[in-house]
């Protein structure tokens, strides 16, 4: 490895890490304005993380080096691992008590969007420490999103390309200079992050929750400044609400900034869409009529819970509005396989994700095809374009690496001592950033705060694989990486 690579991915990371620093004072300004003493931890660590970012900074300053595929997966893992250890810090030092095990697997389950808590009693916690998570998932949120658009795609290892989609005639993309597209971008995810604020705030909920809320649905991240998440609120406005912006949320971003910037409704095309939106529909119209049968559940109510709690798992967001997993066998079952599908590619939601279930489709289809007629010439599509072997030979290596890692995680926490049901859906949780799994001990009701530190660390490690793709860690594994 290159001295002059490392050198600069430690540069660029500092940096990073000093923004992160002073995000830590809004925290440290809502515990100020609440009169919690909490405010001064937010503002030590900032202190404490940003000396040592500048420090390093400093230190490593010097010309940045081609950009390449190699500093492209070194630099995303390194950037991650930065976040994730800085964002901890305050856990360890607040009001919350937590252990670095607990403390890295919050800031992990923030950064990532999963959602996941050890934090038990979150209606008392300080102000500042409930923002800083929120904050946290809403940060890690963007980063997310521009991991899939722009740095993905360049490594070949996952994400559906803007432009791939859009286009493959030059002359139609919409946004020539990626400075544009970024700005658009960030636009449009401040803009839906202020809508749902609002949104949440004439439904009735209070200034305070409504934006932490906001940050946390958008994000996909599924935090809550309550124990009971949105039970807490009994408000079907509410659920309806979060539905709307999980759902939109969960869409390419690059596609929501083509209808919104330049009314393009044929980008809405994009068969990934189509899917997504399919299997929302159908989980929750089938766990409606299924609580409504087998429960007596209202019909209005049952397709109120249902479509709520379905879209937050789909969107791999994690909210709850009921313990769905009293409803029935039928719903525990389909509440555990819709954790492993996720949202669509190029938004802030994780699993497999809805364009590699397309891609999966069609080369399973084009392979029936090929038994009948061996000779004939078959070209696997999406949508309108045709998809290259490479693409394929991705979309098959990173759903066996994500079966592989189930699999192995699963084993990992049997042998810790937890049941099969637990011990499967907890990787699975983690591993596709839903947040809950179907087991009472980590279900919608239940938390991670029982997990003992070796279970955190796994689960934080699932937690980073299955937000940065899977293969973008796994290469750094191989000694051809390292060699000059």
């Amino acid at each position: 490895m290159n001295a002059n690579t490392l050198r600069a991915v430690v540069y660029i990371a500092s940096l990073c890490g000093l923004y992160l620093s002073i995000a830590m004072l809004v925290p440290a300004m809502v515990d100020l304005y609440y009169g919690h003493p909490d405010w001064r931890v937010f503002t030590t660590c900032a202190f404490m993380v940003g000396g040592v970012s500048l420090l390093a900074a400093m230190a490593t300053r010097g010309a940045p080096p081609m950009f390449t595929k190699r500093l492209g997966f070194l630099l995303v893992n390194v950037l991650w691992a930065v976040f994730s250890l800085a964002g901890a810090v305050p856990f360890m030092f607040s009001d919350a008590d937590l252990s670095f095990a607990q403390a890295l697997f919050e800031s992990i389950s923030g950064i990532t969007t999963t959602g996941s808590t050890v934090i038990v009693g979150l209606d008392s916690m300080p102000p500042g420490l409930l923002m800083w998570r929120s904050l946290l998932a809403w940060l890690g949120g963007i980063g997310i999103v521009a991991l899939g658009l722009f740095v993905l795609p360049f490594l070949r290892v996952g994400g559906m390309s803007f432009f791939k989609m859009e286009s493959s005639d030059t002359s139609d993309k919409p946004f020539a200079r990626l400075a544009t597209f970024t700005r658009a971008f960030i636009a449009i995810y401040v803009g839906i992050t202020l809508a749902c604020a609002i949104s949440y705030a004439l439904a009735g909920m209070s200034r305070f929750d409504a934006i932490n809320h906001a940050f946390s649905t958008v994000a996909t991240a599924g935090f809550s400044t309550h124990d009971a998440s949105f039970d807490y609120f009994k408000s079907n406005a509410v659920l309806w609400v979060s539905t709307f912006f999980m759902t939109i949320s969960s869409l390419p971003f690059s596609i929501l900034i083509v209808l919104a910037v330049r009314g393009r409704l044929d980008a809405l095309r994009d068969p990934q869409i189509g899917v997504f939106l399919g299997y929302v529909i159908a989980f929750s119209l089938s766990a409606a009529i299924y609580n409504h049968l087998r429960n007596g559940e209202p019909f209005p109510d049952a397709l109120t819970h249902a479509f709520f709690n379905f879209s937050s798992i789909l969107s791999t967001t994690g909210f709850s509005s009921q313990d769905y997993l009293g409803w029935g066998p039928f719903t525990v079952m389909a509440a555990f396989f819709a954790t492993f599908i996720g949202g669509c590619s190029g938004s802030t939601a994780g699993g497999i994700k809805a364009y590699r279930f397309v891609i999966l489709f069609n080369i399973l289809g084009t392979g029936l095809k090929k038994l009948i007629y061996p000779n004939a010439v078959y070209s696997v599509r999406y949508g309108s374009q045709t998809v290259d072997a490479e693409t394929q030979r991705t979309v098959f290596l990173f759903f066996s690496a994500y079966i592989f890692l189930w699999v192995l995680g699963s084993m990992a926490m049997a042998a810790l001592g937890y049941d099969m049901m637990t011990s499967t859906s907890a990787v699975i949780t983690a591993l596709s950033n839903v947040g809950p799994g179907v087991s009472p001990q980590i279900g919608p009701v239940g938390n991670f705060s029982s997990f003992n530190d070796p279970e955190l660390y796994v689960m934080s490690i699932m937690m980073l694989l299955g937000r940065l793709e899977i293969l973008t860690v796994l290469v750094l594994l191989m000694p051809i990486f390292w060699r000059n």
